[in-house]
């Protein structure tokens, strides 16, 4: 092996691929639960009423059609800044790959600080320390764990992760039996009533959807992933069926338990629900929803770094962002800057504007990823070896559904459509 001469370069650091198909898959499954079912519940109860759980499986679907498309290109191309490339490869545009990734990181950002700040009111009661300060603490701590390493950033994450899930199954098992209503109250958890109508159950659908939010963000550590052309789009799918599946069992107990205006309320709607009877489980699932923002907003915080890490292919000028240190081999200076932008935004703005902001900035993204793939499926004369494809009809009905989502926000937005509450 060659010696280094005197004023040589060093050799540049590389992300390692350190993620194997269960860690991917834990990674996944936190950043969709993690904040968001524990913190939007009651939302998206306040806006659809009974007809809630409806609202998640509108949701679901048109995640489920979007993390299809994201699943196949993950395949096709695993790189960080996933986003960008699959719109780069479809469009050939310079700019609109690296707008993409802007438009990502932004919405990784907004909902870590979104997490951060939540994290922040909550330790308000319990320490009486100013809220400034705790959001300070919690961005401080996150940017550490961010920094010292892809698999001890994931690791820590798939912990909590696994505690996150405990909570959504206790949950079940401790309020299940009000699954039991089912047979006498379906309508109402189907249908929505007067007092919400069919306005409040499509904007349930759209606050609901920042739930979901996540399964995209397990593409940007494709660098970091084993095997990733097999495991990420196993991991991606099996990350948002496992969640679509609480969520929606979650919320029928929600609604079946306490009344919708009574879970709007509540800032610990989950804790709620167990009731005051269940003192102990009530106080631990405070708990898991305070870990359940801090695991989201360090897995934001992660993804967030690794897309300009990404965008340097596509950004030159993002290339002092994106050095990796090479004792961490992560990178630092990226981190710190997404850091420092969670900051800012955490003492500023709050929950629910940024999940709607969220939701559009996603949605968007969703469409013109969608779009890249059915441009790319239609040039092409075969699929790449090894490669899973699947239905065009499913990109396109992702792209027609996240427009849906987008034009009906925009409608009430402009006062054409609005919930009847």
């Amino acid at each position: 092996m060659g010696t280094m001469e005197a004023g040589d370069p060093p050799p540049a650091a590389e992300l390692r691929r350190t993620l194997s198909l269960p860690l991917i898959t834990l990674y996944g499954i936190g950043t969709i639960v993690g904040g968001g079912i524990y913190a939007l519940l009651g939302k998206v109860a306040g806006v659809a009423g009974m007809a809630a759980p409806a609202s998640f499986l509108m949701a679901t679907a048109v995640a489920a059609a979007c993390a299809i498309s994201f699943a196949e290109l993950s395949a096709r191309y695993p790189v960080s800044a996933g986003e960008a490339q699959y719109v780069k490869a479809a469009f050939g545009t310079r700019w609109l790959g690296p707008l993409v990734g802007l438009l990502v990181i932004s919405t990784g950002t907004v909902s870590a600080a979104t997490l951060a700040n939540a994290v922040g009111q909550f330790l308000v009661e319990l320490t009486d320390w100013p809220h400034a300060l705790n959001v300070c603490i919690v961005v401080s701590c996150l940017t550490l764990v961010a920094a010292w390493g892809i698999a001890e950033s994931v690791t820590a994450a798939a912990i909590i992760t696994l505690i996150e899930v405990g909570g959504l199954v206790a949950v079940l098992v401790l309020r299940g039996g009000e699954l039991g209503q089912l047979s006498v109250r379906w309508s109402e958890v189907v249908l929505p009533d007067a007092a919400h109508g069919w306005s409040g159950l499509a904007l349930g659908a759209f606050l609901a959807f920042y739930a979901y939010i996540g399964f995209e963000d397990m593409v940007n550590v494709a660098e970091e992933v084993r095997e990733p052309q097999r495991n990420l789009p196993i991991a991606i799918l099996a990350a948002l069926g496992l969640t679509s599946l609480l969520y929606v069992l979650i919320c029928l107990v929600a609604v079946l338990a306490l009344p919708p205006e009574e879970l709007a309320r509540s800032r610990i709607p989950l804790a709620d629900i167990l009731g005051t009877e269940a003192v102990g489980a009530r106080g631990a699932m405070s708990a898991i929803s305070v870990l359940a923002g801090v695991n989201g907003a360090l897995i934001q915080i992660v993804m967030a770094s690794r897309i300009v890490y990404g965008l340097r292919r596509h950004a030159p000028a993002l290339q002092w962002l994106a050095v990796v240190n090479v004792r961490t081999q992560t990178p630092i200076r990226a981190t710190v800057l997404i850091a420092t932008l969670v900051l800012v935004l955490a003492l500023r703005l709050p929950l629910e504007t940024l999940a709607r902001a969220a939701s559009t900035i996603i949605l968007t993204v969703f469409t013109l990823v969608n779009l890249a793939l059915i441009r790319i499926r239609l040039r092409e004369a075969a699929p790449p070896a090894g490669v899973r494809t699947y239905p065009l009809w499913i990109p396109v009905a992702g792209a027609l559904l996240c427009v849906a989502l987008l034009v009906f926000r925009a409608g009430t937005l402009l006062g054409f459509s609005s919930p009847q509450s």
